[in-house]
């Protein structure tokens, strides 16, 4: 899919991201929505995704639980969403199936050992995130005060105000693709060509 970025992002703000040793994966809490070509892709990959999973969740059907709802902005249009645990030690007391004890990523976790992208199993939602589309399907941001002041959120208050495509600069090169970033780069350092 194609994604422009909202103007939101061109703004700089006094936030960071946060570390995983602080949230130990906060952002998990919920699970995520797949989209239904990213779960059937999960599927057949799961040979190199069932060692990274616990003993008890090595069979891919118990790695959803059933849901599924029409999503305009994926491109199959559909979406399945992830099982979710409850799990005393998490966040909320409870997280997405693909979470491991370690706070990493199943999925990415299984990229990474394949030597590929790490989040080349990782579902869209989960790579945007703390980012979000707005209802025209543009990459954005929610409000700076709702975002840190959720104790589980993915951003901490900084001492220094940096431009939003930095902040969010991995995945905003991830979803734009090289050619989408330098251009999106050009149009930062060349506003009124």
């Amino acid at each position: 899919m194609k994604f422009c970025l909202h103007s939101r992002l061109l703004q700089s703000e006094p936030m960071r991201r946060c570390r995983l040793t602080e949230c130990r994966a906060a952002c998990c809490v919920y699970g995520v929505w797949l989209d239904w070509a990213e779960w059937e892709e999960i599927q057949l990959y799961a040979p190199l995704i069932i060692p990274h999973m616990p003993p008890d969740l090595n069979d891919p059907r118990g790695w959803v639980d059933g849901r599924v709802e029409d999503d305009s902005f994926t491109p199959s249009r559909r979406v399945i969403h992830s099982r979710v645990l409850p799990d005393a030690g998490h966040y909320g007391g409870s997280a997405c199936v693909f979470l491991r004890d370690d706070s990493r990523c199943a999925l990415q976790v299984a990229g990474e050992q394949a030597g590929l992208h790490p989040w080349r199993f990782k579902p869209f939602y989960c790579i945007l995130h703390p980012l979000d589309l707005s209802e025209d399907g543009q990459i954005t941001l929610d409000e700076r005060e709702a975002l840190l002041d959720e104790p589980g959120s993915c951003l901490r208050p900084s001492e220094n105000v940096q431009p939003l495509v930095k902040v969010f600069e991995p995945e905003l090169r991830y979803l734009l693709g090289m050619d989408g970033w330098q251009v999106l780069l050009q149009e930062i350092n060349e506003p009124d060509r």
